[in-house]
């Protein structure tokens, strides 16, 4: 899944304007892959459920926000912690980086069998 998830990242790093690497071309997706696994495995699930009503008043629009400030998060772990990641200009770029990680990873997830 680590992976599945590097190689998301590596594409909206190539799909999306203002995500830029830092630390290497391959050495800060696949950091940032790992922060933001961590992410996802410690804070996501906590944040999902604090902010379900207003998922459901956006019928579900918020997710994509909270998959964005996500993003964000581990952006700025990747770099702080493993001096290793990528960098994300505005919070557009986020979101739009966060969508193109979630369909690429649920496609190659699918192909290789990670899902």
């Amino acid at each position: 899944r680590w992976a599945v998830t590097s190689i998301a990242v590596m594409s909206a790093v190539w799909l999306v304007p203002g995500i830029d690497t830092v630390g290497g071309d391959y050495a800060g997706p696949i950091m940032c892959a790992l922060a933001l696994a961590l992410v996802n495995a410690t804070l996501k699930h906590i944040l999902a459920i604090l902010s379900l009503p207003i998922t459901i008043v956006t019928l579900g629009l918020f997710y994509l926000v909270l998959n964005a400030l996500m993003l964000e998060l581990a952006s700025y772990l990747s770099r702080e912690i493993f001096h290793a990641g990528i960098s994300i200009e505005s919070f557009g770029s986020a979101f739009f980086g966060a969508i193109i990680i979630s369909i690429v990873a649920t496609v190659v997830g699918l192909v290789v069998g990670a899902n």
